[in-house]
């Protein structure tokens, strides 16, 4: 009878048991829920991209191009994404579909070729993989990068980022802590057919089309981009979310300000990318050529919206270089390249989440930037030169004799330079009690801008493509045609039109940090037998006591 007693509560605590797991798991499956532990929060996504993923009414579905073999750290970054897209399903409203592909998985190397020229055709952009493993060194052409579908329509995502002047670890961290905003940047495109407006404002001599070229296929790339003819239009600019005011070398008109600044206090958003000082570089030569002022008639303007752009050239160590012939061979010139720092190279950036983990931007001829009190309006340093910089101020002689001088670090100790600045709050007309140009009415000034905001960078050339010296086509931006270096300016840009007309928050996902905790190798070292020895004897030695134990005690209870 007590045998049986036994035996029935037994059953019954078993029975409850897998009752409860059932239950549980039940919940868990209804209302399901996680725990993220760690310090930084990095298995978390942010609310905007929570709304922005329970707005989705499609089924989704993401081809990952990084599968097969590949080194450690890749694999951790695959780990990563799959792990992201996991946390992105749960909040879903449909289905969202993984795939991994290896691209090099082909039946043949002509196939292969074929299917990589899709993926770059598509956007994705290819890196060459140099690794080490078990004694062999491996060469591997991969696209890290993802292909997402929705609602018929595609959208290639290039998810390898970060900044090359870091270690390879460094930049596989980056890309990691960018994944979070690639995936929703690229989902709220394929969710939102409706595209933005930007004007590019014209008329005051800026570049012409070639040298915008790569500027117009960005912004055409995700937003519907118009050309704004400024001096011919009368009446307010009205039906554009953002206008881009790119290197003008002719003055605004007062008519011309007037409607620039009530556009800004209709909510209407503005990049500005000026140049400060006009240089001839085909003057260059011998004793070289002095550099004078632009007279854009923007200063006064600027300075109501808290800043100042200096009649000054910022001159950096850290810098891109420029051809000089250094002597002929035969009837052919022989080109040097040599460090040029007028053409500064930005590795520095401020803390916000628009520049965050972003490679080197080129700049050419950049001026400083001071911030002057605007009531309402926060400034944010984005771009500053690196600390080995020097300041010339007007007037400035700029000669290629320059080239050959060596460049002594004790005489670039200016420090830091702000180069663009982020201006947001609330902004004050400049024509607030005052009369505004003939043909509008004082009755008509807004005085004051809603919340808003603006970039300034004081620099005309970084949002100017070269043309290619073997048939004069446009280039990419960023990409410098004599070194072949493709530099983040698109990036920048991008990330600056992103966030001037981002209504959802999702800029803010780019703040995310993934800290990086390595092993002490030494330690390592030393201390890896006894750890085998742990991991592999421990259990053994645990499951031999238990069972020692257990004897014991039944021993016992049958003596009993």
């Amino acid at each position: 009878m007590k045998s049986s007693g036994y035996k029935t509560g037994l059953l019954l605590r078993l029975g409850i048991g897998l009752l409860s797991v059932v239950l549980l798991f039940q919940i868990a499956q209804r209302y399901p829920f996680r725990i993220d532990m760690t310090e930084e929060k990095r298995y978390s996504i942010s609310e905007p991209t929570k709304k922005l993923l329970q707005r989705l009414d499609q089924d989704v579905v993401v081809e990952v191009y990084l599968a097969g073999e590949l080194p450690g750290n890749f694999l951790r970054f695959q780990k990563a994404i799959r792990e992201l897209l996991e946390e992105f399903a749960i909040y879903t409203p449909g289905t969202l579909d993984v795939k991994l592909v290896d691209p090099a998985q082909a039946s043949s190397s002509r196939a292969r070729n074929q299917y990589f020229q899709g993926l770059i055709q598509q956007g994705l952009q290819p890196t060459n993989l140099n690794y080490s493993q078990d004694g062999k060194n491996t060469q591997k052409l991969i696209f890290p990068g993802a292909v997402i579908s929705m609602g018929g329509r595609e959208l290639a995502v290039n998810l390898l980022k970060g900044n090359r002047a870091s270690g390879p670890e460094a930049i596989i961290n980056q890309s990691i802590e960018g994944l979070e905003y690639a995936f929703a940047n690229a989902l709220q495109q394929l969710a939102n057919p409706t595209r933005k407006r930007v004007g590019l404002v014209l008329g005051h001599g800026e570049p012409d089309t070639t040298q915008l070229a790569g500027l117009t296929n960005l912004i055409l790339s995700k937003y519907d981009l118009f050309r704004i003819n400024l001096p011919e239009r009368k009446t307010p600019i009205t039906g554009y979310d953002l206008l881009l005011i790119t290197k003008p070398t002719k003055p605004f008109s007062e008519r011309e300000k007037y409607l620039l600044d009530q556009y800004v206090m209709a909510g209407g958003r503005v990049a500005f990318f000026l140049d400060a000082l006009r240089v001839n570089m085909d003057s260059a030569s011998g004793e070289g050529t002095v550099a004078i002022p632009y007279e854009t008639n923007l200063n006064d303007l600027l300075f109501r919206y808290g800043v100042r752009i200096n009649q000054n050239y910022v001159v950096d160590l850290n810098c891109g270089d420029f051809p000089v012939v250094a002597g002929n061979i035969g009837d052919q010139p022989q080109i040097r390249m040599l460090p040029w720092p007028y053409f500064p190279v930005i590795t520095n950036y401020g803390k916000h989440p628009v520049v965050r983990n972003l490679d080197a931007v080129m700049t050419r001829f950049v001026s400083s930037i001071d911030t002057v009190k605007a009531v309402g309006v926060e400034k944010t340093p984005l771009l500053l030169s690196s600390n080995n910089t020097k300041v010339l101020g007007a007037p400035i002689t700029v000669a290629f004799n320059d080239l050959q001088s060596e460049l002594l670090p004790e005489k670039f100790q200016k420090g830091p330079q702000a180069l663009g600045y982020l201006l947001e709050g609330t902004f004050t007309s400049m024509y607030k009690n005052r009369f505004p140009p003939a043909g509008f009415s004082r009755n008509e000034i807004v005085p004051e801008s809603a919340p808003n905001k603006l970039v300034v960078i004081a620099d005309g050339d970084l949002i100017r493509n070269e043309l290619s010296l073997e048939d004069g086509k446009p280039l990419q931006m960023g990409l410098d045609p004599y070194s072949q270096k493709t530099y983040a300016n698109e990036d920048l840009v991008m990330n600056l039109v992103d966030y001037l007309l981002d209504e959802d928050g999702l800029v803010q996902t780019r703040a995310k940090e993934v800290k990086i905790r390595p092993l002490d190798k030494v330690k390592v070292k030393q201390e890896r037998l006894k750890w085998q020895l742990v991991n592999v004897a421990l259990p053994v030695i645990l499951l031999v006591l238990f069972g020692i134990v257990k004897m014991t005690i039944r021993k016992r209870r049958n003596t009993y």
